[in-house]
């Protein structure tokens, strides 16, 4: 009869573990109803410490960055076209949530250091939104940046200032306490973007 008593105590023990897990220990599960963007590998994979500098040349870490479900960019202030579209579409996706009374963060990180200074990223950010935190740093800052996020850039060869970049559109949600969790495509709305986030909050 103990050793059923003992079997019972120890199966529930190991429900409630494996329930724990589920809960705690894997966002991917405990946010599975919010997104439809999985990342290969798990969350996890994704983003992860970086060392910036502000538009007020202050480096500054991810921890002093985000500090809120952060929207985080990578691009450049000369981009033609796409930068400025995402950067719009993430601002505006802001506001809605705004409305909805969940703060949110836009991050822009530079993957183009030698020609964005932090004046110049500063000013880019804050035409867009004023929450958005433009940052850049040296090209090693900026690649270990990139690296971590797992984005892709290229400088294009030219033989004046007026290069282009090759680089990956996606925009990543990081929460402070999970990391990031999901990514937007270019074509997500700002109606999706903050739908989803709104989600991930709600369940975290």
């Amino acid at each position: 009869m103990k050793y059923y008593a003992f079997a019972a105590v120890g199966a529930a023990a190991i429900l409630l573990g494996t329930t724990a897990y589920l809960t705690f220990g894997e966002p991917e599960n405990k946010f599975a109803q919010c997104t439809a963007n999985r990342i290969a590998g798990g969350a996890s994979t994704i983003g992860g410490p970086f060392s910036l500098i502000d538009k007020n040349g202050e480096r500054v870490t991810d921890k002093d960055v985000i500090t809120k479900p952060s929207l985080v960019y990578f691009g450049y202030t000369f981009c033609p076209d796409v930068c400025p579209l995402d950067s719009a579409r993430n601002a505006d996706a802001v506001d809605i949530l705004d409305e909805m009374g969940i703060e949110t963060t836009p991050v822009f990180i530079t993957i183009d250091p030698e020609r964005d200074t932090p004046e110049v990223v500063g000013e880019f950010a804050d035409v867009f939104h004023e929450r958005m935190i433009g940052l850049t740093g040296t090209a090693e800052d900026v690649k270990a940046a990139s690296r971590a996020y797992k984005t892709y850039y290229k400088k294009n060869e030219s033989d004046d200032e007026y290069y282009l970049v090759d680089h990956s559109t996606s925009t990543y949600l990081t929460l402070p306490e999970y990391g990031t969790v999901t990514y937007f495509k270019r074509d997500d709305s700002p109606e999706v973007i903050a739908e989803t986030i709104a989600c991930f909050v709600e369940n975290s």
